[in-house]
Order: structure tokens, then sequence, then C-alpha cells
């Protein structure tokens, strides 16, 4: 699997299980309503969306971005349906509480994920990495050649059967077998409720990328359970998609949250009677982003047993070209 230095700049695109025309009809169809309106309100109502999905990536309830930012969950609503016209100030401290760049929060056409990962590489190269990418991108430069494969990620919303289901896979294929979250946790000495008490959202997100890197260092081939927002961090998921042979793990909204209920797990939405509502919004949010990976496997009404073997036939293609590499090698 080789890529050359362009490719670690941007994201390749990747076979959607989501269709493309889907995509482009919801596009298209915001697109239309806010044209019909004068500018002002238009971009208003495109805050308000902006708002609303990123909460939504987040998996933060009205109620919890209420607390957090100290912004009524009234006044929040009105921001999200786009009758609230924001002050930069309190815009500051949603985009604050919900972890994000305030700029990310603006309207604007260059919020494509491709982009939003070459700014981040952008602001961590140093002055010659980033001389190189100016030549590669003005034709000028040479490609040089990178090897990264580390395994299989899951991906997918809490309750989608990540760690149920990777863990059999691994014992399946004789790969070792990581929780991410868990992993976090043991790298820092404290549960992810505790770091994200402590250091935030932003904090966590960190913890969760130094965490990811210490385990691609490790050169070893491994089925990875991560946790349902890593898509919501642009840098660390490219990491995914560019490490691993990625799997969206889904299933119905009222499967997810029968799941969650069962492991005794309602975070980030404990005590809240929109439960149900906050979690779909969760999850339209992020499926975009999910549906970057590999493959999908849907759990939807399936057995314990009969997702696994699923499962295990959606990453045979894989196994069968590792195979063929090892045997070349």
């Amino acid at each position: 699997m080789h890529r050359n230095a362009l490719d670690a700049l941007a994201v390749n695109p990747r076979r959607h299980y989501v269709s493309e025309a889907g995509a482009a009809t919801a596009q298209t169809t915001t697109r239309d309503m806010t044209e019909n309106l004068d500018p002002e309100t238009g971009f208003l109502e495109q805050l308000g969306q902006r708002v609303r999905t990123m909460r939504g990536l987040a998996g933060k309830s009205r109620k919890v971005l209420a607390k957090v930012s100290g912004i009524s969950e009234r006044y929040i609503a009105q921001l999200e349906s786009g009758k609230g016209n924001v002050s930069i100030v309190l815009l500051r401290r949603v985009s604050n509480a919900l972890g994000v760049r305030l700029e990310d929060l603006l309207p604007t056409t260059e919020l494509a994920s491709d982009w939003l990962v070459i700014r981040e590489l952008m602001r961590k190269a140093t002055a010659e990495q980033i001389a190189q990418a100016k030549d590669i991108l003005s034709g000028n430069g040479t490609s040089a050649h990178w090897t990264s494969f580390s395994g299989i990620a899951l991906i997918g919303l809490r309750g989608a059967g990540k760690s149920t289901l990777g863990r059999m896979l691994a014992k399946k294929i004789g790969w070792s077998f990581v929780e991410l979250n868990k992993e976090i946790e043991r790298q820092n000495g404290l549960s992810v409720a505790e770091i994200i008490a402590l250091y935030g959202q932003e904090g966590f997100r960190r913890m969760e990328q130094a965490a990811l890197g210490q385990l691609l260092a490790r050169k070893e081939l491994m089925v990875l359970a991560t946790g349902g927002g890593i898509v919501s961090e642009p840098l660390t998921f490219d990491l995914i998609l560019q490490s691993f042979y990625t799997i969206w793990l889904k299933a119905r909204p009222d499967e997810h949250m029968a799941r969650v209920r069962g492991q005794g797990d309602l975070r980030p939405m404990a005590d809240d009677r929109s439960a149900m509502a906050e979690l779909r919004t969760i999850l339209l949010s992020r499926e975009p982003l999910y549906a970057r990976a590999n493959a999908v496997v849907d759990t939807s009404g399936l057995s314990v047993d009969a997702a696994a073997a699923r499962l295990v036939d959606a990453v045979a293609p894989v196994l069968q070209s590792e195979a063929k590499m090892f045997a070349r090698g």
C-alpha cells in the first residue's frame, strides 16, 4: 500500500456505502433554500445548520451545550434554527464548548474533509514540509512513497458492536484487538470521563491522536475499535483511513439506543427526555463521515454470531490481499 507525499496532505476518494447522489441532493436542497433568502437571513440559516451539525458531531445535546457554554438552551435553539443573530463573543463560547475552531462554525464552501485535513497538517508542518508541499502542489516536486497498513479499524456510533464484534474478529484471524479508548485511559492513567472533565473535549482529542500514533508505531496488525466521535477530528480520522481497512458498523437508531441502555451507558444523553432525537441528530451529522469507510456492515436485526459472520465476510478481500503480499515478500 504505497502513496506519494501529496497523499499525506489529502484524503483519497473512498468507496461510499451512502450514495453520492443522495449527498448531492441534500446539498442542493440546502443551497436552494438559502439562495431564496436575503443574504443576511441565508447566512444565519447556514450558520445555524453549521452549529447543529458540529453539535451532532460532538455528540452533545442542546442541554449539555447550554450547560458547558453558559448560553441558554432556548437561545441555542434559536441559533440553530437561523433566528438568532449571535454576537462573535457568544459564538466563540459555542465553539469552545464544542471543542472546534471558531472558523469552522462560519458558513463557507471550503469545509470539505480534504480542506480540514490539509489545514490541520499545514498548521503543524515545519517550514521545510510546507516548502515541499508547495513544490508538489505546483507540479515541481518529486513523489515519495511510504507504506502504512496496520490492520482493520471499526468505526460507528456507540452500540454498533465495535468492541464485541472486533474482539471476535481478532480472535478469528489471529490479530491483536485494541480498544482505542481503553488505550487512551491506559496511557494517561485516567478514565475517558475524567480526561474530558479535566481537559475538555479538545484535550481528549489530542490524547486520542497521541494514543493512535503510539499504536501505529508498534507496526503490528490489529483490529482497532474506535470511539464513536473519532470521525469529528479530521486529522485523526484521516490517519485511521490511511492506516487501516476501515469498516463502518451501523444499525438502526433504536437498536443503537437499546444496546447503549443495555450497557448502562447513556453518555452524553443521560437524563435527557429527547435522547432518541439527539441520537438521531448525532447519527445524521456523522453519517457522511462514517460513509468514507472502505466497507459497511449493517448489524440491524442480527444476532451477535450472525453479525460477526457478516464482518468476517466483509474483511475477506483485504485478508486475501495481505496474504498475497506476504507470500510475495
